[in-house]
């Protein structure tokens, strides 16, 4: 009886998170994906794209549409966008253009995503070639950026038939693993900095002090989204699900047992002031989902997944006369800048925790599209 019921609530909830997501439309626009060229906003577009194809509701795809009109100019220029300033999440928002540019066939798109791969000839880039975050991020690679530009250039590559992207793609997945994992843990730090100057990181490994869980669940989705595009010839894409499937089981290790989701800081589990977090949470639910839909993980059970989701449903989702909610979400976090944030553990639990913001509620949608579709798939 409990998994029939949790398939009904399961079979009802895509529609619902995206139309909640929807309600907060003025005019037929939605203030925070139109009022700027943001990751968030671009990963929220993204998650009401492919809400889309699944319902088969053009609303969707129109949207979509709609918000990236706003900022896509008749000669592919990108208004609000700076190429100067080398921030990689000004890239997340691009993913958007592929669809747009092979449904339309409007020029303006393919402009625009080649505008976008111009900023990453020239990201500036660590001594092994690893994107440096931000150009005023020097030498500093965060798992946040791995989400906002591999998958892009993955998707150019398949779209535009330019394979070095594929390799470029891979080199940025790959290097940051490699410097950002713990042995101990298999769980990957939020940031490294080669020149090991930056008060946040560990003497000796340049790494950030801590786990960050929705900086674990960027990586995760950076990794099954790119992919979905690499082609099965690619050298590097064996050693790609590798990782990823490595990293999935060290994920599922600190699962907490009794909710089935994540905390904010992965590496301090029930340690005190920590808490269970629901953006990292979605995120992760999202990738492994997906990763078992897609069967890029061999040895990963669909009961973690099916833990994960009812905890969110559980732990984080609250449903009213106005629709879905969703709670205990980590307003924002990241290391360094002016406002100097240190990385510690304090540092982490200190950030706002906040309700319904596009940062929880986009990957909610995602996860819940995911797990929909590998009900569906599983059912077959």
């Amino acid at each position: 009886m409990k998994a029939s019921m949790l398939d009904t609530k399961i079979e009802r909830m895509s529609v619902k998170v995206g139309e909640a997501i929807l309600s907060h439309s003025q005019d037929g626009y939605h203030p925070k994906m139109a009022n700027q060229w943001g990751y968030v906003a671009g990963m929220a577009l993204a998650a009401i794209d492919k809400l889309g194809d699944w319902t088969g509701e053009a609303k969707y795809h129109d949207f979509v549409k709609r918000h990236m009109d706003v900022f896509i100019q008749d000669d592919g220029s990108i208004r609000g966008y700076k190429l100067n300033d080398y921030n990689l999440d000004h890239i997340n928002k691009g993913k958007n253009l592929f669809r747009l540019w092979r449904e339309t066939g409007e020029a303006k798109y393919e402009a625009a995503a080649r505008l976008l791969i111009t900023q990453l000839v020239g990201q500036p880039r660590t001594s092994e070639g690893g994107f440096w975050h931000k150009k005023i991020y020097p030498f500093q690679m965060w798992l946040d950026g791995l989400y906002m530009s591999s998958p892009f250039m993955a998707e150019y590559a398949h779209t535009f038939q330019d394979n070095s992207w594929f390799d470029e793609a891979a080199h940025q997945l790959l290097l940051v693993e490699r410097h950002t994992r713990n042995p101990q843990t298999g769980l990957l730090h939020h940031a490294w900095d080669e020149t090991q100057e930056q008060r946040w990181c560990a003497s000796g490994t340049g790494q950030s002090r801590h786990v960050w869980g929705r900086a674990m669940g960027w990586y995760a989705m950076a990794l099954v989204d790119a992919l979905e595009y690499f082609p099965i010839g690619h050298p590097k894409r064996g050693q790609l699900m590798g990782i990823f499937e490595r990293m999935v089981n060290s994920v599922v290790r600190a699962q907490d047992q009794e909710s089935g989701v994540w905390y904010q800081v992965m590496d301090c589990n029930g340690q005190q002031g920590n808490y269970l977090e629901s953006s990292g949470s979605c995120m992760l639910t999202y990738a492994i989902a997906k990763g078992i839909r897609l069967q890029y993980l061999a040895e990963i059970d669909r009961s973690v997944v099916e833990r994960a989701y009812e905890g969110i449903l559980k732990r984080f989702v609250t449903e009213d006369e106005q629709g879905v909610h969703l709670h205990q979400i980590c307003h924002g976090a990241g290391l360094g800048g002016r406002k100097y944030r240190d990385g510690s553990y304090a540092y982490y639990l200190s950030e706002t925790i906040v309700s319904d913001v596009l940062m929880g509620v986009a990957p909610l949608l995602l996860a819940t599209l995911e797990m929909e579709q590998l009900r569906e798939s599983c059912a077959e």
